[in-house]
């Protein structure tokens, strides 16, 4: 099933360098929700998701000539998207730093009780995500909610797969420190070492 993914992705990349507009069209349909996803779990707002999500397929329909098939295109697209969400933090920065100067307010407080709401759970979650370092948020959420293997992961991240295991390592203990006040997080069946 995987090899004939990759197969269909590799006709659909000809098609879409031929220039074939259903091409690009079937290329955003199959890949724009998995990619929003994911951006949303980099850290960006619902707020920037549709320019964010605009600028990765642009990007995409610019380099994809060059898109040489090292890797699978979904991981490509991965790689696209760490770029963006980068580029989209550091906007967000400075238009955060501007806001500051021009009015103060106070930051917003988290209250959270015993039992959550799935609202307060899923801001318990983002606050966990976004206490972490940038690269050991991006292996947390490659691995353990988009479910990508730690080789993909080193594709995307351009780094060593021991690496990516270390990261994972301490993003957990970072992660489970925020959400869990120090309960394990439950580790998927499949994967590799931690250490």
């Amino acid at each position: 099933m995987l090899e004939d993914l990759g197969a269909l992705d590799d006709t659909l990349v000809r098609r879409c360098v031929s220039g074939e507009r259903a091409a690009w069209r079937t290329l955003h349909a199959r890949y724009y929700r998995t990619m929003a996803a994911f951006l949303l779990r980099l850290g960006l707002g619902p707020s920037e998701l549709e320019d964010a999500c605009q600028e990765v397929f642009l990007r995409a329909f610019r380099y994809l000539p060059g898109f040489r098939g090292d890797a699978e295109l979904k991981t490509w697209l991965y790689r696209l998207c760490v770029t963006e969400a980068r580029a989209a933090r550091r906007r967000a920065w400075v238009s955060r730093n501007v806001l500051r100067r021009v009015r103060s307010e106070p930051p917003p407080v988290v209250i959270t009780g015993l039992d959550l709401t799935e609202q307060e759970a899923l801001r318990l979650v983002q606050r966990g995500l976004d206490a972490l370092k940038q690269h050991e948020r991006l292996v947390f959420v490659l691995y353990e909610l988009e479910g990508l293997s730690g080789k993909q992961i080193a594709q995307i991240a351009g780094c060593p797969e021991n690496t990516v295991w270390r990261r994972l390592h301490y993003a957990r203990r970072a992660f489970c420190a925020i959400v869990g006040e120090g309960s394990p997080v439950p580790k998927r069946a499949s994967g590799g070492d931690d250490s």
